[in-house]
């Protein structure tokens, strides 16, 4: 081993300097520029609030107070009264000051001088509801005014309730959003009675709950329900025909009927139809062809179907009283009125579901309620036993769209399991499969032809 460096010992310089170039040129084909780069530090996290960068910004959040004006609020943050003036005028489109409510939150968003002692307010967002909100910039002599929106995830939900009192009282005891009790009589207003319901009806309703982060901030569209009164199921299938998106039932009849089942919402029935009544006033027995509604002063009384007002007036002991022709030789009266709705007058035309009064307790009354009354060619019948026919159906083109989603909402309402790919998230492109002929059918088409 010795013998053989000695005798190559005389190259070994020359190997060196070989291989000290050869790791020169590599490190200079993998470093163009000669120096080993260090690895990057992974992006510094900026915190974003509002559209806002506030790392460098001190936050403080509040919520507008009993009587506060915005320029109070600025003011005790050091904004000067002229660069108010300056925002009052930028914002007047957008989001006035004048319009700012008590109890909704603010944040405020500081510049902090801790050498100096300076306190900057640069930003301060104002939420206008659970969603939307609009923030105010100050500059150093400039302000701005900018809209924003939290961003809302959609989550769909399929809840089975049943009732032991009331509609609004089941929904808030299953932590429904309050709103679905609103949207549910809508719904329904023409197919149930919401003052007869009884202990044990129940309902299956799909609907969409809107979320800002964890936060429930309302309600979507409700893509189905199942209502079961006395036994008997009503189904709401959402479908989009012509225009508008409308509820039907399992056979493609509206929902929609010529009369609504109610002339208003939330109260009860403190009186029926009766040729005999003890009158709580006079204390004497007498016909009562109406049926009475509590209800507190002030609620909204609905038409129940399209007419023309024929009486608005006085009408001795019913107080203010409303009186609307319908087709059929119908006429539905309001009685007992606080007032009537801006705009109505004898010979108005009106629409059903319009405002045309409000519950009060004018003439010979004892508590606020609305005397409501319906009559044919001249005579009273009972508002409780008049049956009402459906709007228009589905129209035939429509059928075979109707029933794709159809199959899918009843589905989805039995608690089936379903693949999201079917489920109905839209109403404005229905998927049709095409469905092969019948024996019928084939049948049909020839003896045409013979023809």
């Amino acid at each position: 081993m010795l013998e053989l460096f000695e005798k190559y010992k005389k190259y070994l310089p020359a190997a060196i300097g070989v291989v000290a170039v050869a790791l020169i040129v590599v490190t200079w084909i993998l470093c163009p520029s000669g120096v080993v780069e260090e690895q990057s530090e992974a992006p510094e996290h900026k915190i974003v609030i509002y559209g806002i960068v506030a790392d460098s910004l001190t936050l403080e959040t509040g919520e507008i107070g009993d009587g506060q004006t915005m320029g109070a609020l600025l003011g005790g943050y050091g904004v000067s009264a002229q660069m108010v003036d300056k925002l009052n005028t930028a914002s007047k489109d957008i989001m006035p000051l004048n319009k700012v409510r008590a109890g909704r939150p603010y944040t405020a968003f500081i510049e902090e001088d801790t050498v100096a002692g300076v306190r900057t307010l640069r930003h301060l967002a104002y939420e206008k509801n659970a969603i939307d909100y609009v923030v105010f910039n100050f500059m150093t002599d400039s302000v701005s005014v900018v809209e924003g929106a939290k961003e809302v995830t959609t989550v769909r939900e399929r809840d089975t309730v049943t009732i032991t009192s009331s509609l609004w009282g089941a929904i808030m005891a299953a932590n429904l959003p309050y709103e679905l009790a609103a949207e549910m009589e809508d719904i329904y207003q023409w197919s149930i009675d919401f003052f007869s319901i009884q202990p044990g009806d129940r309902f299956t309703v799909i609907y969409d709950r809107q979320m800002v982060d964890t936060v429930d901030v309302g309600l979507g569209r409700v893509w189905g329900a199942e209502f079961v009164q006395g036994g008997k199921s009503y189904y709401a299938i959402p479908f989009k025909q012509g225009e508008k998106v409308q509820y039907w039932d399992e056979q493609g009849n509206s929902l929609r009927k010529a009369l609504l089942k109610a002339p208003l919402k939330y109260s009860r029935i403190s009186s029926r139809f009766t040729y005999r009544r003890l009158h709580p006033v006079h204390r004497v027995y007498r016909a009562h062809t109406g049926v009475d509604y509590a209800a507190p002063s002030g609620t909204p009384v609905m038409a129940v179907a399209d007419g023309v007002v024929v009486f608005k007036g006085w009408g001795g002991g019913g107080g203010n009283t409303l009186k609307i022709k319908h087709a059929g030789n119908l006429q539905s009266g309001y009685l007992h009125l606080r007032g009537f709705a801006k705009g109505i007058k004898q010979g108005s035309r009106v629409s059903q579901g319009d405002v045309i009064g409000y519950v009060g307790s004018t003439g010979t009354s004892t508590g606020p309620h609305l005397d409501f009354r319906l009559w044919r060619n001249g005579t009273p019948i009972d508002p409780l036993k008049v049956p009402s026919e459906p709007s228009e159906p589905i129209k035939k083109e429509n059928i075979e769209s109707f029933e794709y989603v159809r199959e899918r909402i009843m589905a989805e309402l039995r608690g089936d399991s379903i693949a999201v790919e079917d489920m109905i998230v839209q109403l404005d492109s229905i998927p049709v499969q095409a469905v092969a002929p019948t024996e019928e059918a084939i049948a049909e088409v020839a003896k045409d032809e013979k023809k």
